[in-house]
């Protein structure tokens, strides 16, 4: 499948318009508690926060991740609510939205390395964009997660590698297919 064209919108909380704060919240509940089980998903933390939307042609969300401000979570910003429609799954849309949000971390905190706490089976999900796993699995609502590290000398724009191929840096969006795609019941959302 080819990936949906997204347009961005990169907003602190306070920025966010009704719409695009609704969309967001309704995308996450669609994901994150209808899918994956209750859970307190308005957290406290989206005031905090960065929010990325990728927004289809007719403007529907289709793609969604916040970045939560060094000291928020972890001492390292931390891309967390990262999430698809399921209407574009395995189209790659979740490798434009991570590879976007990484960007963005770079731009905005350069030279400083990002955490995420992930969902475990996406750990090579992630690690095709140069995270690794830090320590052991935990439960996180009910969920196996992991913590993942991407060190700072990765710096901007954010290389994207398959597992064992060593670095690359995408020169378009077919560059993004070496990233592996979660698969069958995988597809159900992405880092806390």
């Amino acid at each position: 499948m080819t990936p949906p064209r997204l347009s961005w919108t990169w907003k602190r909380f306070e920025a966010l318009s009704l719409d695009e704060l609704y969309d967001a919240l309704a995308l996450r509940c669609r994901v994150f508690i209808v899918e994956q089980g209750a859970y307190l998903d308005p957290d406290g933390l989206d005031r905090e926060s960065w929010h990325l939307l990728g927004h289809d042609g007719t403007g529907v969300l289709q793609a969604y991740l916040r970045v939560l401000d060094p000291g928020a979570k972890f001492s390292e910003p931390s891309m967390g609510r990262v999430i698809t429609s399921p209407e574009v799954r395995g189209t790659g849309a979740g490798r434009l939205l991570v590879a976007e949000g990484v960007r963005r971390i770079d731009e905005a905190w350069p030279g400083q390395a990002n955490r995420i706490s992930a969902q475990a089976h996406l750990a090579d999900f992630y690690g095709g964009f140069g995270y690794v796993v830090q320590g052991e699995s935990y439960l996180e609502d009910g969920i196996p997660h992991v913590e993942m590290v991407r060190a700072a000398e990765f710096g901007h724009p954010p290389p994207l590698m398959s597992p064992g191929s060593g670095c690359a840096r995408p020169s378009s969006l077919t560059s993004l297919r070496g990233v592996p795609e979660p698969s069958g019941s995988q597809r159900r959302g992405g880092a806390a």
